[in-house]
């Protein structure tokens, strides 16, 4: 693009030509640093909730079931501590006082038929599985209920073969949901 011809360089309106290409260069580095930076300022690592990493306990209970359907307890108690093992916000504890206590009830399981079988109207082929929990997080240091709501849990399972063994493997998937949708709650505290 410039001439390689050093005489010509030399010159005053190419050396004023190749100043200002210098300095555009340089103010569009610092505008995109600028930039970075603040798109950057809102943004923080680790726990949210004020305190670091690990330094406060929890304890997940298992949840009381109102439902028919068995298994649903240590299902979700599963996910959820593994879903706060993930965040790191909380260090999980079994034995002792922890400082925070997750606990709640499973209010209602219920199966929707989505479509059937062509040839057989009675018979499901999908249906849509839901999860109702109420979720109570107690900070035992402060003696406050940090969450007390219902959180609710949906899954389509596509039943093929066998309806138990399907709701059966769709029970883990439904479990983790239900986590994903918890684990914020607990972590960073209602809105």
């Amino acid at each position: 693009m410039w001439p390689l011809n050093p005489e010509m360089r030399r010159t005053p309106f190419l050396r004023q030509l190749v100043s200002a290409a210098a300095r555009c260069r340089r103010a569009a580095a610092l505008t995109a640093v600028a930039l970075l930076l603040a798109a950057c300022a809102g943004y923080r690592l680790g726990p949210t909730a004020g305190f670091a990493a690990g330094s406060r306990t929890i304890r997940v209970q298992y949840f009381e079931n109102h439902t028919l359907q068995p298994r649903l307890s240590e299902a979700l108690a599963h996910a959820l501590r593994k879903r706060l093992q993930q965040d790191g916000t909380y260090r999980l504890v079994s034995a002792g006082e922890p400082d925070v206590v997750v606990s709640g009830e499973i209010l209602r399981f219920q199966r929707r038929p989505l479509s059937f079988q062509p040839r057989d109207v009675r018979t499901t082929r999908d249906e849509e599985l839901e999860l109702a929990v109420r979720l109570v997080v107690a900070d035992r240091r402060a003696g406050t209920n940090l969450v007390d709501r219902e959180v609710t849990a949906r899954m389509d399972v596509r039943l093929e073969g066998n309806q138990t063994s399907a709701e059966r493997q769709a029970l883990t998937q439904l479990a983790e949901d239900f986590a994903d949708r918890a684990a914020p709650l607990i972590v960073d505290g209602v809105w």
